[in-house]
């Protein structure tokens, strides 16, 4: 008997498109805001469903170990979630089709795990909503609700408190300087700002506002800086997150990949249009699931 083909689900990449932190909480958290481009570019995840009561990866990632994989740990929250007449015997074999650098502030891992939590709460029929999944997805990590809720969004709090909003339809080039830049560490800088005003996002635009990790990235990631430094001889340019990943903006997509072809031999990038719904969401509601 023939094997159906894998059904892929998109695993989409975010920009943030700019990241002001505005304080700390008394349990060290900072108090941020920014805006969440979601792109139609990522990775793509497929998943088999068994009996088995087993969750196991087709696709291991290298040098990151099942257990502190993000895909394994939202599957298994997700199971654990649910009581135990309908958690036992559910099983699934997931594959990774892996485009998105790690530990480039596009979401990758935080995308795989929000995709994960939507996807199998389908196919498991776990039958939570969105905003259930969103309380399961933010102890995994501050961005994986946005990717959950699938939608582009103005962010505060910790970046759980989200505001859809819809922006103008863009094309962004995002290059990955060859550097790993550990959030943790970033965020815990003594001279780190802090302190930026609040600001509302019916005054926003990206000319008013900035990435207050962008400067102490670029002293201790010289590849940051580089890869920054020669984007903005073209475009409006920007870090995202707390990198490695920068980005420039451009108004038609053509323009992104005639600069992109300027880039660096060896540079790692691509050009992905910004969507107000995430491409996962779209196919789940075209697929009436």
């Amino acid at each position: 008997m023939n094997k159906q083909p894998l059904n892929w689900w998109p695993s989409p990449a975010k920009l943030n498109l700019f990241l002001h932190i505005n304080g700390r909480y008394p349990n060290g958290y900072h108090q941020l805001q920014s805006l969440f481009q979601i792109l139609d570019f990522g990775d793509e995840l497929a998943f088999e469903v068994n009996s088995s009561d087993k969750i196991t990866l087709a696709d291991p990632i290298a040098g990151v170990a099942d257990e502190d994989n993000l895909i394994i740990k939202a599957a298994e929250l997700l199971k654990n979630s649910l009581p135990e007449n309908q958690s036992k015997g559910l099983g699934c074999t997931i594959h990774l089709k892996k485009r998105l650098p790690m530990g480039g502030g596009i979401g990758g891992g935080s995308s795989n795990a929000a995709t994960t939590l939507v996807v199998l709460n389908q196919l498991w029929g776990c039958h939570l909503s969105l905003d259930e999944l969103t309380t399961l997805g933010l102890s995994l990590g501050a961005d994986v609700p946005i990717f959950i809720q699938g939608k582009t969004a103005f962010a505060e709090g910790v970046g759980e408190k989200l505001q859809q909003v819809n922006l103008p339809e863009k094309s962004y080039l995002v290059v990955f300087p060859e550097s790993h830049v550990s959030t943790a560490d970033i965020f815990g800088l003594p001279n780190l700002p802090r302190n930026t005003a609040k600001i509302n996002f019916s005054n926003y635009s990206f000319e008013k506002t900035h990435n207050d990790c962008q400067k102490l990235v670029c002293e201790r990631y010289p590849n940051v800086a580089k890869a920054l430094h020669w984007l903005l001889e073209y475009a409006p340019s920007r870090m995202t997150g707390t990198g490695a990943c920068v980005f420039a903006i451009f108004e038609h997509h053509q323009e992104a990949l005639d600069v992109q072809a300027l880039l660096p031999e060896g540079s790692k990038s691509f050009v992905a249009n910004g969507v107000n719904t995430s491409l996962l969401h779209s196919q789940i509601q075209a697929q009436n699931y």
